[in-house]
């Protein structure tokens, strides 16, 4: 194929080759440019296009007989083809013929002819200043674009409509809106993509039962912090949806209950579109909501190695029992267990449900059994992450907690962060996830610095926040100077915020060294940081130092009303040197068991979750519980929960 670079510089495909091989224009070469090239751009533009079209489309049109001075298109009834009507626009005024011209490239897209219909709005581009004219041009490019998969080439040129609308006021369209949706969600901009969807959903006149559901769809599968983000942006008609999302979320694992919730939301909002999703949650059975689970094996580390982590689940699994006489548990220890075998200990038991194993290796060794299908809650993600379908995996990954970290606080006033990182395996895997997720929502990337463990680490952060250079400076013009010079070294003035990963005593060293190196007349830079630099054990102390530090962390761990607070209390009374690793293990054993008479529902209803003490859970299409994880903040040397509001 040849290519053609325009004058915008870049690059559109047009099929000269198949020109030249299928229409019988031996000589239409780039020549055929230069040759006419002292004709007026809009004749151009008709010329080419009737050759470019002409030989895309089987069928044939006569030329009209009529002078080209005189010539009307007549009207008709039926859809004209993108080829009549560009060789109409060779018979009418320049301002009818490029309104002739745009209507071909939008039935170029009708006809699916994509290259063409994008080139041709492309070269209309050019002929035309009127920005009505130019902002249904670059509707059709970005359309021809999205539709060829050129997402990023689309993503751009909705930015130019963008900037356009605001130069003239322009109101964004429904084909805009659309548009940008579904660019949005192939770029995995869950967030802004849905905020987009929400406002072409309420500007379109002529929705239907297709459009609500599949809104539905989209808004049920956000985890409970994206809905929160979401909520910041208000978009149309959301207080309606928010509610309905959370009265879905937390009680549709309980009918009655739901159901009364649910006339409510109707009382509240008689004209919501959401009526028709509620009319739907509310003919759903209640047999749906059975899940009798009588037997459960679960599968523990109760000797060896990881003897202490077995045992601190099998406490949480136990305390969310509480001796409940309709069900019987069945602890096996994995340590003593050949895995392969297992099927012959589960089948005398008659076991409905399995929890576990905990370790990685055992779970690979239990998830390639092929002829176990009893319903199976995996304490851990196996290395292939495939799961069989009446098998699920509970998460407990630091990257979806730099998901949500990165996510949320680009969608503050943060524009510039740097990610102070340790150099360890985990601490690595969530800074790299905190990296790609920022710049897939941003098209920026973080500046990333990892420090070493010792009497480095301070040194590395003064060079990373530049403080050295600047004393460096202030140095060589103390030695020029003659008189006494006072001084103050400035830090960098490159970035708005530092996200830290590290651990609870490498972030208690550096939190007040970062406090100590910002200088007195700049802006105070944030600074957050991942569940591993929190220690509810280390609270008790002196946390002064840590004063202003936002974290993500989960509900077991940080005072709030999610929080179990009398089972927490009663934790910390009987294993009151109990290690934060370890409370977390406790926290997923608890959830564990009282999350499985929901399983089979979450599996069937995207919008069941689970708010439990390791954050709420949802059940993601791969078959993986996620969780959604609170903010916290240190305040008057103590940690609380705090609401992430958009800046």
């Amino acid at each position: 194929m040849t290519y053609i670079e325009t004058q915008r510089n870049d690059v559109y495909y047009i099929p000269l080759l198949f020109i030249y091989h299928h229409c019988n224009v031996r000589d239409f070469t780039l020549n055929f440019y230069q040759k006419y090239f002292h004709l007026p751009s809009l004749l151009l533009v008709i010329i080419t296009s009737t050759l470019v079209v002409g030989c895309s489309s089987k069928s044939t049109t006569k030329k009209p007989s009529t002078s080209p001075t005189t010539h009307v298109p007549k009207k008709n009834t039926h859809v004209l083809s993108a080829k009549q009507r560009i060789e109409n626009a060779q018979y009418l005024s320049i301002e009818q013929a490029t309104i002739e011209l745009i209507s071909a490239s939008e039935q170029l897209l009708n006809e699916q002819q994509y290259h063409q219909a994008t080139w041709l709005a492309h070269q209309l581009l050019v002929t035309t200043n009127l920005p009505k004219q130019q902002f249904k041009l670059l509707i059709i490019k970005a359309q021809g674009l999205f539709a060829l998969t050129q997402y990023q080439q689309a993503y751009t040129t909705l930015a130019t409509i963008e900037e356009l609308q605001n130069e003239h006021s322009l109101k964004p369209s429904l084909p805009f809106l659309t548009l940008k949706e579904a660019v949005l969600a192939q770029r995995q901009q869950t967030i802004d993509s849905i905020d987009i969807q929400l406002r072409a959903f309420a500007k379109n006149t002529n929705l239907n039962d297709d459009d609500i559901n599949r809104l539905w769809q989209r808004l049920s599968g956000l985890s409970s912090w994206q809905v929160e983000q979401l909520a910041l942006r208000q978009p149309p008609n959301f207080k309606g949806w928010q509610q309905l999302l959370n009265f879905s979320f937390k009680f549709a694992d309980e009918h009655d209950k739901f159901q009364r919730y649910l006339a409510q939301w109707q009382r509240n909002y008689p004209t919501h579109p959401g009526n028709k999703i509620a009319n739907m949650l509310q003919a759903i059975p209640s047999s749906l909501n059975v899940n009798n689970i009588e037997n459960i094996a679960v599968i523990l580390p109760l000797s060896g190695k990881q003897e202490r982590a077995g045992k601190v689940a099998q406490q949480g699994v136990l305390a969310a029992f509480n001796n409940n006489e309709a069900q019987s548990l069945h602890f096996i220890d994995s340590d003593k267990l050949d895995m392969s075998l297992v099927s012959e200990q589960l089948i005398p038991l008659n076991i409905d449900y399995v929890i576990g194993p905990l370790l990685r290796e055992n779970v690979d060794t239990y998830t390639a059994l092929e002829d176990l299908t009893v319903p199976t809650l995996l304490l851990n993600i196996p290395s292939n992450n495939q799961l069989k379908p009446h098998q699920i995996a509970f998460s407990m990954r630091p990257e979806d907690e730099a998901i949500q970290a990165a996510t949320t606080l680009s969608n503050k006033a943060f524009k510039y962060p740097l990610l102070l990182s340790h150099k360890d395996n985990v601490s690595q895997r969530i800074t790299q996830t905190f990296s790609n997720t920022w710049h897939s929502l941003t098209d920026a990337h973080p500046n990333i610095v990892y420090f070493d463990q010792g009497k480095n680490m301070q040194n590395t952060l003064k060079s990373s926040l530049e403080v050295s250079k600047s004393q460096q400076r202030i140095n060589q013009i103390k030695s020029r100077a003659k008189q006494t010079i006072k001084d103050e070294p400035r830090n960098r003035r490159d970035i708005d915020m530092i996200y830290l990963v590290g651990s609870v005593a490498q972030t208690r060293l550096l939190k007040p060294y970062i406090d100590v190196n910002i200088s007195p007349f700049a802006k105070r830079i944030p600074v957050f940081s991942s569940s591993r630099s929190h220690s509810a054990q280390s609270d008790a102390s002196d946390s002064r130092d840590l004063a202003g530090l936002v974290f993500t962390e989960m509900p077991w761990l940080l005072s709030s009303k999610r929080q179990n607070t009398a089972l927490h209390q009663l934790s910390n009374k009987l294993w009151p040197k109990r290690s934060d690793g370890l409370q977390r293990i406790f926290a997923m054993g608890y959830d564990s068991f009282n999350i499985l008479p929901k399983l089979d529902k979450m599996q069937r209803f995207k919008y069941v979750r689970h708010f439990g003490q390791t954050g709420v859970l949802q059940l993601t299409n791969d078959n993986i519980l996620s969780r959604s994880l609170l903010w916290g903040k240190y305040s008057n040397d103590k940690a609380e929960e705090i609401a992430m509001e958009r800046e």
